[in-house]
This record gives C-alpha cells, sequence and structure tokens, in this order.
C-alpha cells in the first residue's frame, strides 16, 4: 500500500465517493476476521490525541486495519505507521510486516480507493475541511473534538454527511462511558423531577507563548499546516504545545475544547441533541499580550426556549450537574467525582419500559460497528453540531460583549448583524468547505 503521487493542486470538491474494497491479506487466527470483513481505517493528524488518543486504539481492534497516517510532521506519521506495523507485526508473527502507508497531504491520501474510513485529530482548524474532504471522497469520518472553527462549517459538515449518506462519529468519548450512560438515563427518566437548571464546567485555557519567527524545522510542511488559516511567521508555540488550542486563528480554545465534554453531556442528558439553547450571555478574558489570544476563563449564562437554565464556566474540573425538584446528579468523565442527591440515586436501576439510550462500551468499536450496520453512533452529526454551537456562540458573545439570541429552527443569530458575521470566517485560497 504504497503512496501515491498526486498534486498538490487537486481539488478537494472533485474528489469522488469510492466503494468498500478492502486489499489487506486475509490474517487467519489470532482471531483476527478475513480481509473481506475488516474496515481500512487512515489516520488524519498525528499529534499526541491521534497517536496515542486514536491509533493505540483501533490497532486494538480486530475488525479494522490501520492502513496509513498522514501529518505535515514527517516524524509524527513515519513514528506511527512503524506503531502500526509493529502492532500487526507482532500480531501475525513477521517482524517485518510492512504495510502502513504515509502522507504529508490529506488528499494524496483521500484518493485512495481501499480506504473505507478516517480518524481525524489535526489542529480543529482543519477539522471540517479535512471532514468534508473525506466524506466527498467516499469516507466514514471519526472526528474529534471541538467539531469546527465556526458554526458555518458545522453545518456545512452535517450537509455533507447527509447527503453522502456517511458514518460519523464525533470523538468526545465520554458517550460510551458506563457511568455517564446510567447518569444521563436517570435524569431523562425523570429521577430528579423536571430539569430546571443545569451547571456545567470546563478546564480553563492559558495566556501565553512567544511571537519570535523561527526556522521552519525540516520535515515540516509548515504551509499545509496552516492550511485555510491566516499566513503567520513560524514559531514552535504556534505549531507544538498549546499554541493550536490556544490561538485564534486555530481554535476558540478550551472554551470549545474542553468545554465539548460536558456540554455534550449536558445536551445527551436532556434530550436536546438537535437543538440548542436560544440566549447566550456572559464574560470571558481574553490575552493581551502574548500569542494565545482564544478565550482563557469565561462565566456564560444560557437558556433553552424551554426555559432551562444553563450556567457554563470555567474551573477546576470537567463537570455536569442537573438540578431538578428532587434533587441532582452531578457527571464527571471520573467516575469518583460523579455525585447525586440524594446518593441513593446512582443504584437506582432503570426499569423495563423506561427510555433507554445507546448503549456503546467502546467509542472507537461504536465507530466500527456503525460503519457495518450503517445505522447512527453514539454520537452523530447532529449531536455535534449542536453541543458545539454551545461553545461557538458562547464565545461570540463574550468577544462582542452581548447577549446573543439564537434562533435553533434557522440556526442564525436574530438582531444583531455584527455578530452574525462572526458564524463564519474566511479561509485562506485554495482552501474551501
Amino acid at each position: 500500500m504504497s503512496s501515491h503521487s498526486i498534486s498538490r493542486r487537486a481539488v478537494i470538491g472533485g474528489l469522488s465517493a469510492a466503494p468498500l474494497v478492502i486489499t489487506s491479506r486475509a490474517l487467519g487466527g489470532n482471531g483476527v476476521p478475513p480481509a473481506s470483513d475488516r474496515i481500512a481505517i487512515a489516520f488524519i493528524g498525528l499529534g499526541t490525541r491521534g497517536g496515542d488518543g486514536l491509533v493505540k486504539h483501533f490497532t486494538k481492534l480486530p475488525e479494522c486495519q490501520c492502513v496509513a497516517t498522514c501529518d505535515p510532521f514527517k516524524d509524527r506519521r513515519e513514528h506511527w505507521a512503524s506503531y502500526i506495523d509493529g502492532v500487526y507485526g507482532e500480531r501475525d508473527g513477521k517482524a517485518s510486516h510492512k504495510s502502513c502507508a504515509t502522507y504529508s497531504d490529506l488528499r494524496e491520501l483521500l484518493r485512495r480507493k481501499d480506504i473505507d474510513a478516517v480518524a481525524i485529530a489535526t489542529p480543529d482548524h482543519w477539522h471540517v475541511p479535512a471532514a468534508i474532504a473525506a466524506v466527498k471522497a467516499g469516507k466514514d469520518i471519526y472526528v474529534e473534538k471541538p467539531l469546527g472553527l465556526t458554526v458555518q462549517q458545522n453545518l456545512a459538515l452535517r450537509k455533507a454527511v447527509n447527503k453522502h449518506k456517511r458514518i460519523f462519529q464525533y470523538g468526545t468519548q465520554q458517550r460510551s462511558m458506563p457511568h455517564l450512560l446510567h447518569g444521563c438515563e436517570l435524569v431523562r427518566n425523570g429521577r430528579i423531577g423536571k430539569v430546571h437548571t443545569v451547571e456545567v464546567i470546563a478546564p480553563a485555557g492559558s495566556p501565553g507563548g512567544v511571537k519570535t519567527p523561527m526556522p521552519v524545522p525540516e520535515g515540516f510542511d509548515y504551509d499545509l499546516w496552516l492550511g485555510p488559516a491566516p499566513v503567520a511567521p513560524y514559531t514552535k508555540d504556534r505549531c507544538i504545545g498549546y499554541g493550536r488550542y490556544f490561538i485564534y486563528d486555530y481554535s476558540i480554545g478550551y472554551l470549545g475544547g474542553w468545554g465539548a465534554h460536558p456540554l455534550d453531556i449536558m445536551q445527551w442528558g436532556l434530550g436536546t441533541d438537535e437543538t440548542t439553547p436560544v440566549e447566550y450571555e456572559g464574560t470571558g478574558v481574553i490575552p493581551k499580550e502574548g500569542l494565545f489570544d482564544a478565550v482563557t476563563t469565561w462565566e456564560m449564562q444560557c437558556k433553552y426556549a424551554s426555559g432551562i437554565q444553563v450556567k457554563f464556566n470555567s474551573g477546576p474540573i470537567n463537570l455536569t450537574k442537573f438540578i431538578g425538584p428532587d434533587g441532582w446528579i452531578a457527571l464527571s468523565r471520573e467516575k469518583a467525582r460523579s455525585e447525586a442527591h440524594p446518593k441513593s440515586l446512582f443504584t437506582s436501576e432503570i426499569k423495563a419500559g423506561e427510555l433507554r439510550l445507546h448503549n456503546s462500551v467502546n467509542h472507537y468499536q461504536d465507530f466500527l460497528t456503525s460503519i457495518k450496520s450503517r445505522k447512527p453512533t453514539v454520537n452523530p452529526i447532529e449531536s455535534a453540531v449542536s453541543s458545539d454551537a454551545i461553545s461557538q456562540l458562547s464565545d461570540i458573545a463574550i468577544r462582542t460583549g452581548r447577549k446573543i439570541a439564537w434562533d435553533p429552527v434557522k440556526e442564525r443569530i436574530v438582531g444583531d448583524a455584527e455578530a452574525a458575521k462572526m458564524l463564519s470566517r474566511p479561509m485562506r485560497k485554495p482552501w474551501r468547505l
């Protein structure tokens, strides 16, 4: 499975859908399905999350075959390709096993018709452009959180996923944690009565970053890394470490990056995956010095059309607390931090006839299962768009200093033309949605 030499000027929009064709050799034994039953998956973006977070998980699943890595950093794509070959070589008893191809440019990778799905863990500003290109190329997609850089990007991806009938999994992982599933089922089945308030906490960001230009490291395609973002001088803090999270050209910061987790659980627990709050008001801190200029800390108040109030603040933990007249349930990804009042709520069982939510015990396996069944994942595109919009609209409220009114049906900001313009951002040519 070697790389193809394809011009980087290839037009993303011209990529066509491809049928399911897996050319990997049948491996037999070791509980590994034959080639015809395995899903060929590639990885776009091989930083910490893409490598340790995705490659290491997918290579454990016998239903898929990891066939390619793609990253502008040569050392990253080669390291994880070697890791994949090592895993399969050990599994198959062949130390010289080499089949994982490497790519710098995602457009070259997406030309391969034998790739069924891609896992995207690029910097945030590349999530949606890469995902739309993959969908148009006929690939199912696993996309790390947060979803996109703007609301407009998210809506464009949802349209593409539905048009091309692709499977989408949002990489928030928490919906596949049993204690969070149980907690949300308790809320949905009325154990605390009708929820009137939700308190959401997500870790804060940070100021900093050195602006001094530096030489671009050998083996790194910096222009490709920037992609649709504005041209800017290279500095290590821009591309390595926290820069990709805290620079507004590439991200809205932890407001979205960490906020995605507890906000997604709020939407799941409330049963509001296809809508969002209608009002957003609050304050946040935006650094005035250094390279980092995304919101670092924030205090937001939001309200659903139903009247449910939301307090969305930065803090030391990841938490979603549902409050009703009969008690409260606070859910964290760390099970030990999850609490309830009364405490007996967590021992309450969901009875026959009560609402049950999608039961996924493994977020990555759930993606593969949906690829085979063509049924929605535990975290489909609709839920990703709605929860991500809460972060995006909170960011707009903070930056304008005004209350934002949102129409969740028409999906537009009401009565504020200046704020409405912030629902989209220009993209550097030749990149486009």
